[in-house]
């Protein structure tokens, strides 16, 4: 594709996000969840590369479904996905009081308690439910800011909307590239601050290697080195949909540093225990799992490159 073509491209997908942040607010709730039902289905029978990449992934977690089965799951997935889109458009127009309303969260001792004792708290999570609503939750119900890291998105005038989005919710919001945000993210924790990132793919292709579902896949190591280096503690957390309109999240006691081997060692295992925290609560509830890219390492293209 040429360089016109990628500009028209980027500047179409800017238009349309723009375009979905100032519209979809304002629709109605009941047409706005309508709507994007019916995009989601829509997507999801035209069979494309998101929606055969979602069912591959999703025959790993549930390896017993047959063909119908990975078909249903996939639509959720799709409508799940769509709701996550839904909901953050319309979030900078929810009240505080609207936030705490939509999400239940459960064993919240484990985050309050670390960061009353001020020694700085990494919160991990997959592509599970919706981040940007729980990430809402802690800096409006729990008022407590947090710092995050955002993949740079194609044009940049599109990842200076998630910015103003998240930066809008009360969040701190570092580039993941040009290696500068584990420097900042480390000085947060030392003073005894919140850190919350995605972590179930490697976006650095120098990812820690874990069994995830029975085979290798390569996951963030930042979680545990920063754990490590600052002493926070680390915090897996799991989200979820159950057909109501009140998101479910649980808060998983804090992974344990190991006391023996060396850095890389001791970041394997941890990574490795978020790994399997990650796994319980996707298979619990797989259809919640956003996950359309390739992940695990059988499945990534000879030349590293993740579609």
């Amino acid at each position: 594709m040429s360089g016109t073509d990628d500009g028209l491209r980027e500047r179409l997908a800017d238009g349309l996000y723009g375009l979905g942040w100032g519209a979809v607010k304002k629709l109605p709730e009941p047409a706005a969840t309508a709507l994007f039902r019916t995009l989601a289905d829509q997507v999801w029978k035209r069979r494309g590369k998101s929606v055969l990449r979602l069912e591959s992934n999703l025959a790993r977690v549930v390896p017993d479904a047959d063909a119908a089965r990975l078909a249903e799951l996939s639509k959720a997935g799709m409508r799940s996905y769509m709701r996550y889109w839904m909901e953050s458009f319309r979030l900078p127009t929810w009240t505080p009081q609207r936030i705490k309303d939509s999400i239940e969260v459960r064993d919240t001792h484990h985050l309050t308690e670390a960061l009353d004792a001020g020694r700085g708290v990494v919160v991990a999570l997959p592509h599970l439910g919706n981040w940007d609503l729980a990430g809402a939750w802690v800096t409006t119900d729990l008022k407590v800011g947090f710092t995050t890291v955002a993949e740079r998105l194609k044009p940049e005038s599109l990842y200076d909307r998630f910015v103003a989005y998240r930066e809008g919710l009360g969040m701190e919001v570092l580039p993941h590239s040009g290696g500068a945000a584990f420097g900042t993210l480390a000085r947060r924790l030392r003073a005894g601050g919140l850190v919350c990132l995605v972590a179930d793919r490697d976006l650095s292709e120098s990812g820690v290697e874990v069994t995830f579902f029975g085979d290798t896949a390569r996951m963030p190591a930042g979680p545990a080195l920063l754990a490590q280096q600052t002493g926070a503690a680390l915090l897996p957390v799991t989200l979820w949909y159950d057909g109501t309109p009140v998101m479910k999240a649980r808060i998983h006691p804090a992974v344990e540093q190991p006391t023996t081997g060396d850095r890389t060692e001791r970041t394997t295992v941890m990574t490795q225990a978020l790994a399997d925290a990650f796994a319980v609560g996707i298979a619990g509830h797989p259809e919640d799992w956003h996950m359309l890219q390739r992940l695990w390492v059988s499945d990534l293209d000879p030349r590293g490159e993740q579609p």
